[in-house]
């Protein structure tokens, strides 16, 4: 696939996926989206880390409203009136969700807005690195939506019901600094220094036990929807099929002969 909203490349064992659409402050049409999933995809099998970026002066405005809002195809039969959440079944929450599952590590690196779909994709990464003019923006009480793209369930519960309802309710920008103090983000670093960072990052999870850190994200993510018996028993299973990696073998040699692992991703 070309891709014309977006671009990829790889820098060693790190897939960067960056939004790159400076017309629309790389707005997240569904065409943007459809480049996304194969992007992650691609990276799914060329890379041991991923990181998604917003080149240019943002991170991500949100949904193109001006490219066909509804998303997806027409309907073949009628409907009683536009469906404003077609495009989430068609495009948007498959993205989210290949995210989710994704193969290893994904950070996020926000650049200025994070807005509407954009804050939700944002607030995916397994790491959250936002530069000092990042902000976060739940933008749908503005033009009579609901927070999508996951957003309710990753708000409450990242930094709980009430912010959660500030956030979508009075949909007022979260500014970097308050978003690390909320718990919404991992670092926030010089605007500058946003790539570095989350670059020094991905060396070091790409450098990793693939398959244990793979395992790992599955079992936080779970986590959060499973009861302590649960997470208890998952653990178990997860640590079996780390326990027969070569990574481990490697991880355990290492120790003992007291050097730093030398991680395959096997």
């Amino acid at each position: 696939m070309a891709y014309e909203k977006i671009a990829y490349e790889l820098n060693g064992d790190t897939a960067i996926i960056s939004f790159d659409d400076a017309a629309t402050m790389n707005a997240c049409g569904v065409d943007t989206a459809q480049e996304l999933l194969h992007a992650f995809d691609r990276a799914s099998v060329e890379a041991r880390c991923t990181i998604l970026t917003g080149k240019g002066r943002g991170f991500c405005s949100g949904a193109n409203l001006g490219a066909n809002p509804g998303g997806g195809a027409a309907p073949t039969l009628p409907v009683s009136g536009p469906d404003a959440g077609r495009a989430l079944d068609t495009h948007y929450n498959p993205l989210i969700l290949a995210i989710q599952d994704h193969p290893h590590p994904v950070i996020t690196a926000v650049n200025g807005p994070a807005a509407g779909i954009g804050c939700a994709i944002g607030l995916m990464g397994d790491l959250v690195v936002c530069g000092k003019s990042g902000y976060f923006l739940q933008a749908f009480r503005r033009i009579g939506l609901v927070p999508d793209g996951g957003s309710t369930y990753l708000l409450a519960r990242t930094i709980g019901r009430a912010r959660a309802m500030e956030m979508t309710l009075l949909g007022e920008k979260v500014h970097a600094e308050q978003a690390l103090a909320w718990g919404l983000v991992n670092r926030v670093v010089e605007d500058d220094a946003l790539m570095d960072t989350a670059l020094q990052l991905a060396a070091q999870l790409a450098a990793g036990p693939t398959r244990a850190l793979a395992l790992t994200r599955k079992l936080v993510w779970d986590a959060c929807d499973g009861d302590f018996k649960g997470a208890l028993r998952a653990e178990r299973l997860a640590q079996r099929t780390a326990g027969r990696t070569s990574d481990f073998a490697e991880g355990v040699k290492a120790f003992l002969e007291k050097r730093k692992a030398q991680f395959k991703g096997k």
